[in-house]
């Protein structure tokens, strides 16, 4: 009692991704959400910052937008899902990094300590995976059980996205746990999504017949009866760059058929979008309608002639 000595004071790491909160503007908006306001989402953003002391939410020029800084990707999930499951709706854009200067001008990214357990029959392909993302390998070796331990830094931005490709390449094997390890010097270009989005064509309800024709050119997220409406993402693209089609199109009725296989038309499976892997997906142009009930990616324009234009004076100032 007479000589007290403090314990070291907690330092709470700063955020290193961030994210776009905003009301859902698209033409479904308050069909499913109880709260859709700009003035209710602000009053929630601003609440969680009383317990949750490592997140950051800032104001933009936009009265319906905010800037919602996280630990992760993890990290801004969970607090979207609860949002959600309190009956929130709101628009959410890809996640991004925080970047800093140093004091020489030069600008630093966050790194992440990565270790893995895998089994050794797919650490080729994790360790290809990684390294297309910048990874460097510190240390790897053999644990008790037969796996394969590694441990890897990679920069922040590598790590969006990696998640189901990781399960996938481990076929859900494998197991993963990340960590803040430092800043550092840009790691340099890192690829992206490697497949573009099929995009509605027109507003309406999915058609089983549409979705067959669309089908031919990659796989969809939603079934025949799901609502669609103009420059909404209903699938993924086989190849690379956005492709609009009409999957609210019907068959032409006429008094004749050619076959009875015309009364049957067996579609593929649609795949299953988790919360996860919706910001997962998420391109640049693009944006997750967030509700109750569903979850929706949509382009950040609506309208295909003006994105179109867009497009072209984007590659335009390129060249």
């Amino acid at each position: 009692p007479e000589h007290p000595v403090a314990l070291p004071v907690i330092q709470v790491e700063k955020p290193t991704v961030r994210m776009n909160f905003g009301v859902n503007t698209s033409p479904l908006a308050g069909k499913e959400g109880r709260w859709g306001t700009s003035r209710k989402l602000r009053e929630r953003l601003f609440e969680e910052l009383r317990h949750n002391v490592s997140l950051r939410v800032e104001e933009t020029n936009r009265a319906d937008t905010f800037v919602v800084s996280g630990r992760g990707e993890l990290h801004l999930a969970i607090l979207i899902e609860t949002m959600r499951r309190e009956g929130y709706e709101f628009q959410v854009s890809r996640p991004r990094v925080i970047l800093q200067q140093d004091q020489d001008g030069q600008t630093l990214e966050p790194y992440e300590e990565v270790h893995i357990q895998t089994p050794p029959d797919t650490v080729g392909a994790v360790v290809e995976a990684l390294g297309k993302r910048r990874g460097e390998m510190v240390t790897m070796t053999d644990a008790s059980d037969g796996s394969v331990l590694m441990t890897y830094h990679v920069p922040t931005r590598g790590l969006l996205g990696f998640r189901y490709q990781f399960l996938t390449a481990t076929r859900g094997m494998g197991l993963m746990s990340t960590i803040f390890y430092r800043y550092g010097p840009l790691a340099g270009p890192i690829s992206s999504r490697s497949r573009g989005s099929l995009v509605a064509w027109e507003s309406g309800v999915a058609t089983t017949f549409g979705l067959k024709n669309a089908g031919e050119r990659g796989s969809s997220f939603i079934g025949p009866g799901a609502e669609v409406y103009q420059g909404m993402v209903f699938g993924e693209h086989q190849r690379l760059g956005d492709l609009d089609l009409n999957v609210c199109k019907t068959k032409h009725l006429t008094n004749m058929r050619n076959s009875i296989r015309d009364l049957e038309i067996r579609l593929t499976r649609p795949q299953g979008m988790s919360l996860d892997r919706c910001i997962e997906y998420l391109g640049d142009d693009e944006l997750l309608e967030v509700t109750p009930k569903s979850l929706r990616i949509r382009k950040h324009i609506l309208d295909r002639h003006e994105r179109g234009q867009q497009i072209k004076r984007a590659k335009e100032a390129v060249g």
